[in-house]
């Protein structure tokens, strides 16, 4: 069963507007905020072999927009919740699905600023973030995952091996819901901030969870990211080395001298071919690893 204690207290203080879905639908292509694409480097994954699109997750207020893909025969497939970056869920996000999908994985990418707004229509990063993205609680983005969890239940996925993964503002999540629900077996978080200020949206840090996961997480992180100081991964190691609890004890932070944020991130400027395979490789392993 979910433990929930610290989330679901800030649930109640929501206006009953946010609770309702404003976007419906996944767009197509990139969100605008990334424009324009560097075209060179985009992995296209196609769909053979596999079921793949658009989906609709029962969830509080509603129907929670989310792409899924999946083998196309057999059933009872480990399960694993693709968590966005700060732009939502586009065509990256969906791509990574269909990669994990060929990998024999029900992977499943919901959209959780659906009910704050549509994150396709900024063309300008700091107004996404004022605008949408600040307004998410992290109570909301932990139930909203549950959803997905259920969906892929009723759907041939096998809950029993749950993994989670998430990019940027995913990977900080990963760490979160990797404390917050205990059926994750293991989670892998790309360049996902570790510590910073806490509000009543957003009451803790990954470091504050360090000592208490559920599932031991591998943290894939980029030397260079100025967004992410090597002090703090430091912080987060040690707080992982010194606990207590064997899946903290056993989670692991990797670090791509020389690697910027977003290296993984294969439309955008930044991306690193030769880190991104590497993490991508790691991230198989570390789910077979842990039993997903």
């Amino acid at each position: 069963m979910t433990d929930t204690t610290d989330f679901d207290s800030l649930v109640p203080a929501l206006p009953l507007s946010r609770r309702l879905f404003i976007v419906t639908a996944l767009g197509a292509g990139f969100a605008l905020s990334v424009q324009p694409v560097a075209a060179q480097t985009v992995i296209t994954t196609n769909s053979a072999g596999l079921v793949a699109g658009e989906i609709s997750v029962p969830a509080a207020g509603g129907e929670m927009p989310a792409y899924q893909a999946q083998p196309a025969t057999g059933s009872g497939w480990p399960v694993i919740l693709v968590v966005q970056e700060v732009f939502g869920v586009h065509d990256y996000v969906k791509d990574v699905c269909r990669r994990l999908a060929k990998f024999g994985y029900l992977a499943i990418a919901p959209e959780l600023y659906a009910r704050q707004g549509d994150p396709r229509q900024y063309s300008n990063v700091q107004e996404l973030l004022d605008a949408v993205v600040s307004k998410v609680p992290d109570a909301q983005v932990m139930a909203d995952l549950d959803a997905c969890v259920a969906w892929a239940r009723a759907n041939g996925g096998n809950t029993a091996k749950l993994g989670i993964t998430g990019f940027c503002w995913g990977g900080r999540i990963t760490w979160l819901y990797s404390a917050y629900n205990p059926q994750v077996k293991a989670g892998v978080a790309w360049y996902g901030r570790l510590v910073g200020q806490t509000s009543e949206l957003t009451p803790k840090q990954p470091l504050d969870v360090a000592a208490s996961l559920h599932g031991p997480v591998l943290g894939l992180y980029g030397g260079a990211d100025p967004g992410i100081p090597p002090d703090t991964v430091r912080e987060m190691r040690q707080a992982l080395a010194v606990a207590a609890n064997p899946a903290s004890k056993a989670s692991r932070i990797h670090v791509y001298d020389g690697a910027p944020h977003a290296f993984h991130a294969d439309y955008r400027p930044s991306y690193r071919k030769e880190e991104a395979e590497d993490g991508w490789w790691r991230l198989h392993a570390w789910f077979k690893q842990h039993g997903v």
